[in-house]
């Protein structure tokens, strides 16, 4: 098999709002997870529970995914504020 060799250089990955974009896609798990609870009986009598914790994963994963974005964030800028130059 032939190795696969890159025609040009990847781009830089894009920055953006990342703490609010991860916020945001928590706080929607969350909300899901709200919706669904008072239909709790429904989905335990058709087999899909998994539907509502689902949600509830994704919530609680979000949280970590905002802490680890928030402290990523932090050492940019404290990396930033150590080297002008590289700015």
């Amino acid at each position: 098999m032939a190795k696969w060799t890159p025609k040009h250089e990847a781009p830089e990955p894009l920055e953006g709002p990342v703490v609010a974009t991860i916020t945001g896609g928590t706080i929607v798990w969350f909300v899901l997870f709200l919706v669904q609870l008072p239909f709790y009986g429904w989905f335990d009598e058709h087999g899909h529970t998994w539907w509502l914790w689902t949600c509830l994963a994704g919530g609680g994963l979000g949280l970590i995914g905002v802490w680890y974005v928030r402290k990523r964030d932090a050492a940019i800028k404290r990396a930033a504020s150590l080297d002008p130059a590289a700015r």
